[in-house]
């Protein structure tokens, strides 16, 4: 065992091989690299393999012996100074590591399909090796510098695979918007990793943590000191994680491929906040105002995500929401001291997450393989419809996906969501009513998104391929207001939002009326005749094997990784896999395992949260049915939305919530006015005052010498007599000056 520890450092550097010979193959051999490139897959998923399975080892590990190891070299000696780099292996470590490796071996193997005709295929590969390196590093890392230096790196990563396609404006413009936003928090995690180093004098987390529990003890603490400097280490796992207010990259950061939203954005880079918080939680619980403070952000963040997800036309941004809100309860656990549970929910989240972004992804590439689709259209719920008979494996796979996050059982996330319910509820009802409401919000949009891309019919029909025409595009708003709209040959079928990165935040606002769905004819895509040309439309049919393996193996982790926290034998002293994992971290914390009897007040809580999660899919499935295949439907929701003189009243409720929801809950446009508008301005002020005070002074005594030199020219005649006048003048009149101020004084 001690030696398997002692060979621990080697993780992070096993995936660094591959960027590295990519980049020197590109560098002296560009032809023949770039024709092998599909070879470089082989050894990306090998390497990680390896990784794997070593981290899988010192889980297996840590499950039998409890142990925590850690391991440190000196980096600089001084005087007064030390800095020290290693690697540290807990519980939290060897979740992390497994989290990393076997999303990141799927999402690889899938990405070998999905980027196979993209030119930027050996760029892609090497971004997601560094990325791999990078998250590995921070994982294992033994001190604050070092998580510092190595998440730097993860947001460089982030940077480059977000703008991967940056000649797209959009994609350009997210990459942008995401490295600012992050900037902000990781500065604020600088400071405070400075002003704990200042008054601790340590930055590994064993000797920070008893140093500072010491300072507490013999009452040395300045508590506004200490409580701002763990606010701005929290403002690091604010940024990463996406928590209010700092989530308005997340959205704009699914202009990336889909593999990189299933990854980073999904299952690991987001999840380092909530690793941050939990690495650093012996250190924040000894501060109450700081544990207050992160689960008011969490409970924020959870509610705010799952209402900005209500009204979402893009499957991957109504995804991305979600994942915003569930990083939210699991901040909301962390700062109500519930470590288990929320380790407990990164587990189950991350794979039930990357298996619906995984599965939109497949969705998306099945819309694009339809000859003459826009590729920016392909991800627009609206547009699609009726694919359950044309992609049965994708539909199955995201429908468990989709269970599972509303938490129904026995899915995964169902154990995890639930548990952290249950805690909330010891700590603050508020908040408890507030989670329980949002697991209803959860169930109804995460099947909204269900509903729009898989049931019904496909809702595309084109009646003139060849442009020459327009086409009439029936549809029909959530409430049943009827409307109808054209589409030409390039196929702008409606105003989307696929623009709103064009500028850093988007400007634009949208009416309730664009949330529309399609009612057109039974056959969507068939063979047209024109001008004695056959134009071919093709039904969007199943991705390739390769990308539908990591979703059946995804599924798996969706139906039994929630067993992780079943307690199973009542004579254990830890009645749970996952308690037993977490053993050492709980003691660390002064914290107790639960008993079996939570277990059974656990599944008698769970019966009043999955009948809420139940009441969001029906009203969901009610709202959004395929309403366009059977006109008792259309009538039906007509009926409810027109009974009662208060309809007018109504409407406009529905349309503010709506419009509200469908602009992100307008925080762009305040970004834009409180900071980048306020910040322009500061500039053009100190512009004005550059050009007109400090350059006008220069240039007004320029100005001023040239006019009195040319004075003097004309004055000046070469007569003594002449200047000697003209100096006795100039006294006299200063002497008469003078002397009337006297005397009037």
């Amino acid at each position: 065992m001690e030696q398997t520890y002692q060979y621990a450092w080697i993780i992070p550097f096993v995936p660094l091989p591959v960027p590295i010979l990519i980049g020197v193959g590109l560098l002296l051999f560009p032809t023949a690299t770039k024709n092998f490139r599909r070879m470089w897959a082989f050894p990306s998923i090998l390497l990680l393999s390896i990784v794997m399975i070593f981290s899988t080892n010192l889980s297996i590990q840590q499950i039998n012996n409890n142990s925590i190891y850690q391991y440190v070299w000196s980096w600089t000696l001084d005087n007064d100074f030390s800095l020290e780099f290693g690697y540290l292996i807990d519980p939290l470590t060897s979740i992390m590591l497994m989290l990393i490796t076997t999303v990141g071996i799927m999402v690889l193997i899938y990405s070998d399909n999905y980027m196979a005709h993209d030119q930027g295929y050996l760029r892609f590969f090497a971004y997601m090796s560094f990325f791999s390196t990078s998250m590995l590093g921070l994982v294992t890392s033994s001190n604050l510098i070092q998580i510092y230096i190595f998440w730097e790196l993860v947001g460089m990563c982030s940077y480059l695979l977000i703008g991967f396609w940056f000649t797209r404006l959009p994609a350009a413009n997210a990459c942008q918007k995401a490295f600012v936003t992050n900037r902000v928090g990781d500065f604020g995690l600088l400071l405070g990793i400075l002003g704990f180093y200042w008054k601790t004098g340590s930055f590994e987390f064993q000797d920070l943590f008893e140093i500072f529990n010491n300072l507490i003890y013999n009452n040395e603490v300045n508590s506004p000191f200490f409580t701002l400097c763990a606010a701005l280490l929290f403002a690091g796992a604010v940024a990463k994680s996406a928590q209010f207010p700092l989530h308005v990259w997340l959205p704009d950061a699914m202009e990336g491929p889909t593999p990189i939203s299933a990854l980073i954005h999904a299952a690991t880079m987001v999840a380092a906040g909530i690793f941050l918080v939990a690495r650093l939680l012996p250190l924040f619980i000894v501060i109450p105002y700081i544990m207050k403070f992160i689960s008011l952000i969490g409970i924020i963040t959870v509610l705010l995500g799952a209402t900005l997800a209500l009204a979402q036309k893009d499957i991957k941004k109504g995804l991305a929401y979600s994942t915003m809100s569930q990083l939210g309860y699991m901040m909301l656990a962390l700062g109500m001291g519930s470590y288990r549970s929320a380790l407990f929910h990164l587990i189950t989240h991350a794979y039930s997450k990357a298996l619906l972004f995984l599965g939109s992804g497949s969705v998306i590439h099945s819309m694009e393989t339809i000859v003459g689709y826009s590729p920016d259209k392909s991800q627009n719920m609206v547009l699609m419809g009726g694919l359950t008979k044309h992609v049965p494996i994708t539909k199955t796979s995201f429908l468990l996906g989709t269970l599972s996050l509303c938490g129904i059982p026995p899915l995964a996330c169902f154990w995890s969501k639930d548990e952290i319910i249950n805690d909330s509820w010891l700590y603050s009802p508020i908040f408890a009513i507030i989670a329980l409401a949002t697991v209803g919000l959860t169930a109804f949009y995460m099947f909204r998104i269900y509903l729009l891309t898989f049931e019904g019919h496909l809702n595309i029909h084109f009646q003139n391929y060849n442009g020459n025409g327009n086409t009439s595009l029936y549809s029909i708003s959530l409430w049943g207001k009827g409307c109808s709209k054209k589409i030409n040959k390039n196929f702008h079928l409606l105003k989307m939002n696929n623009n709103e990165s064009s500028s850093f935040f988007s400007k634009k606002t949208y009416r309730s009326d664009e949330n529309i769905r399609k009612r057109n004819g039974k056959q969507p895509f068939i063979n047209i005749v024109h001008k004695d040309k056959k134009k071919p439309f093709f039904y969007p049919y199943e991705s390739d094997n390769t990308m539908l393996f990591p979703l059946l193996v995804l599924v798996l982790f969706t139906l039994f990784v929630g067993s992780l926290g079943i307690p199973f034998n009542q004579e254990e002293k830890y009645l749970d896999i996952l308690s037993k994992w977490l053993a050492p971290s709980i003691n660390l914390l002064h914290q107790k395992s639960k008993d079996l009897t939570d277990w059974y007040e656990f599944l008698k809580d769970a019966i009043f949260s999955v009948s809420i999660a139940y009441l969001g899919i029906f009203i969901a499935s009610f709202l959004y049915k395929p309403i366009y295949s059977s006109s008792k439907n259309l009538n039906l929701i007509n009926l409810f939305v027109k009974i009662g003189p208060k309809r007018s009243r109504w409407d406009k409720i529905i349309s503010v919530l709506y419009n509200w929801s469908y602009n992100r809950a307008y925080m762009d446009t305040f970004y834009i006015i409180s900071f980048t508008g306020a910040i322009r301005g500061l500039g053009q002020l100190t512009h004005f005052f550059d050009r007109r005070v400090i350059d006008g002074v220069t240039n007004g005594i320029g100005i001023m010498s040239f006019f009195v030199g040319e004075g003097i020219k004309y004055i000046g005649s070469g007569r003594i007599s002449s200047y000697l006048f003209f100096y006795f003048s100039c006294v006299s009149i200063f002497l008469l000056l003078y002397t009337l101020l006297f005397f009037y004084q």
